[in-house]
């Protein structure tokens, strides 16, 4: 079996430790950030409505793991990051953000703080090289990278808190929500959070490469659904979550991305971006990242250009788009002049040179029916 991290996969990728796992249950891999990753098992339609209606497990290991610990750790992480983590108890985590000094996003993070004055830092596949070198060159040795030695399996869907309360144990039903902790599974610790990206509920799993295939098989025993990365970006998407590379990145800012929750400015601390950020806050918006939903047949892709209707000049470009499988119709997020930006307002998305209406629409796209 393939260490997390080890080459051998396709082209030269890296490949996840559970690879024969995947293979066995017969996934289609694709390229993905550098790793050889599980688009789909069995079709991203079924495994995106398992997830809704059910449970689905997802190995997420190609995300990078990184410790910050001692004393010193939350100021350190302060330094670089946009919310203060300084505030966060322990056992709580929280989003954040990478930026340069204009206000650029250089990635989004989620970081987890843990007894003993721990900090864990997830990043995104595509920038785990650039990121831990961000941590290390405030943190020199305090900093470690444990991406190559555990395993990530996200949890999700509405039956994900009952079967990892029957998995981990019932310590896990107890967690809120963003909260986090370190279980013990049959004299395994496996760092656990309840936290996800697809708009369930359910947690995300942490736990050693020796007993990664292990837990994998409980999980899976226990009835979650093996889903790929079609399906956790189809989920993400109706969720209205961004992702790193299409709608956020160097060229947009927080404010304008509805990520302005993740920025701190009141502390008055010093960190990567700030003056500019705080600067931006100040500004008046241009541009909207919004939220369209199609009212006609058509599938939405990232790069398709959004105009108003009977013009030529579009106005802006999906970042992404896909069919949603929950709403069945085509849905997408595009930076829209703030005047375009409002729900209600109608659009047409240019879909190989068929006009398709649009309609801007409040977020999230899908929202769980109430019981």
């Amino acid at each position: 079996m393939a260490e997390a991290g080890g080459s051998g996969g396709m082209g030269g990728l890296k490949r996840l430790v559970l690879h024969e796992r995947h293979e066995a249950l017969g996934a289609r891999f694709a390229p993905f950030a550098g790793w050889e990753m599980p688009l789909q098992y069995g079709g991203i339609v079924g495994e995106h409505e398992g997830v809704r209606e059910r449970v689905g497990v997802f190995d997420v290991s190609h995300l990078a793991r990184a410790w910050v610990e001692g004393p010193e750790a939350a100021a350190l992480l302060r330094s670089v990051t946009t919310f203060d983590v300084t505030t966060l108890p322990v056992g709580k985590a929280h989003y954040s953000l990478y930026c340069n000094e204009a206000g650029g996003i250089e990635d989004d993070v989620f970081i987890y703080h843990l007894p003993g004055e721990r900090w864990l830092v997830i990043h995104n596949a595509a920038n785990a090289d650039t990121d831990f070198e961000r941590l290390r060159a405030v943190a020199g040795a305090a900093a470690s990278e444990v991406t190559p030695e555990t395993v990530m399996l996200a949890v999700q869907g509405p039956d994900a808190v009952a079967l990892l309360s029957s998995v981990l144990g019932e310590s896990f039903a107890a967690l809120e929500a963003r909260d986090c902790a370190e279980l013990d599974w049959d004299g395994t610790p496996v760092l656990v959070a309840r936290t996800g990206y697809t708009g369930e509920d359910g947690g995300e799993c942490i736990v050693g490469a020796d007993r990664a295939a292990d837990l994998w098989d409980a999980l899976t025993a226990g009835g979650a659904s093996p889903a790929g990365l079609g399906a956790r970006d189809t989920l993400r998407l109706e969720a209205a979550l961004p992702l790193h590379g299409n709608d956020i990145d160097e060229t947009t800012h927080p404010f304008e991305a509805g990520l302005g929750f993740a920025v701190s400015l009141d502390d008055e601390a010093p960190f990567t971006g700030r003056e500019a950020l705080a600067a931006l806050k100040a500004e008046p918006r241009t541009r909207r990242l919004a939220h369209l939903k199609a009212q006609e047949r058509g599938v939405l892709r990232s790069g398709y250009a959004v105009r108003s209707p009977g013009e030529d000049e579009a106005v802006a470009s999906l970042t992404s788009g896909a069919f949603s499988p929950s709403l069945r119709i085509g849905i997408g997020m595009a930076y829209l002049p703030v005047q375009l930006a409002s729900p209600g307002v109608a659009l047409e998305v240019d879909v190989r040179g068929r006009a398709l209406p649009v309609e801007v629409v409040r977020r999230p796209f899908y929202r769980k029916p109430r019981q």
